[in-house]
């Protein structure tokens, strides 16, 4: 019943966007501008606010910060693209890698899936998380000529492998899982001038995981990325921004897919923060 109520909103969501396009009185011309299509890419860093996971019951909650490696910065990148229709509705797509890879020398003990890593351990840390996020949003303010805001929803796939393996081969775990995770989202922007604008933008969701997915897996999950954007036109077509992104999200509970080793309990949380700049790159309009 609560996959098949999840399913039901994402269908009413999405159908308002998807039904455009067999909508017969919508009429796609260059000189309306009633379709666009723009590309967005991102190149930065990362830096690790907090991040923390535990395998098992048994097992060491390790601070990634302190014990894992992840006191440096990491290089990160972002690539969507977005299709405007009729100044109204909006579809984008992006794909977020994130890779985190460090080696250190352990301090203490960890105890991971019931397998012990003795302090003094080298220990190859990999922690990649990349997603796949689908959204559609709604303007509310279309007649406003300095503000957007515009509300609606997104699924978003996760695909993450958590892996720790000591330097000689000998120790190492892995946990692996794929999975959807329906988002809400919105967008606001202020254009300050025919150059420059401040954008906020959010996409976040707190619940249990069996309300999500319809399992008995008593897991709760939550997601926020947030950013703050400001943004220079550069031409009509090109645009260019400095963006501040919040990162955030995790989950605690036990599952019962987990065929072991472990007795399928995880908690993770991480909080990270990147500084990027990007690109913007407005294809002809339709």
């Amino acid at each position: 019943m609560k996959t098949k109520n999840l399913s039901l909103l994402f269908i009413l969501v999405f159908t308002s966007a998807f039904g455009l396009a067999q909508n017969p009185s919508m009429e796609i011309a260059s000189k309306n501008n009633n379709l666009k299509i723009r590309g967005i890419a991102e190149l930065g860093f990362l830096g690790v606010l907090s991040h923390q996971v535990q395998f098992s019951n048994s097992g060491t909650y390790i601070n990634y910060v302190n014990e894992g490696g992840q006191d440096v910065l990491f290089p990160v990148s972002r690539l969507s693209l977005e299709l405007e229709i009729r100044e109204r509705h909006t579809l984008t797509f992006l794909y977020q890698p994130l890779r985190l890879e460090t080696t250190t020398l352990l301090v203490r003990d960890l105890v991971i899936d019931d397998l012990v890593y003795p302090a003094g351990t080298g220990v190859n840390f990999l922690y990649n998380f990349p997603f796949y996020r689908i959204s559609y949003m709604k303007e509310l303010a279309p007649g406003s000529e300095k503000f957007d805001f515009a509300l609606g929803a997104s699924l978003q796939i996760r695909n993450a492998t958590i892996e720790f393996e000591s330097t000689d081969g000998t120790l190492f775990r892995s946990n692996r899982n794929i999975g959807p995770v329906p988002i809400l989202k919105f967008r606001t922007r202020y254009t300050i001038n025919n150059l420059t604008y401040t954008e906020i933008e959010a996409d976040g969701f707190y619940a249990p995981v069996s309300y999500l997915n319809g399992s008995d897996n008593e897991v709760v999950g939550a997601i926020l990325d947030a950013s703050l954007r400001q943004g220079l036109n550069i031409t009509d077509e090109v645009g260019a921004f400095l963006n501040l992104r919040y990162l955030g999200g995790g989950a605690v509970g036990t599952s019962d897919d987990e065929p072991g080793p472990g007795d399928g309990y995880v908690k993770n949380w991480l909080h990270f923060m990147t500084v990027t700049c990007g690109f913007v790159y407005a294809f002809p309009s339709f």
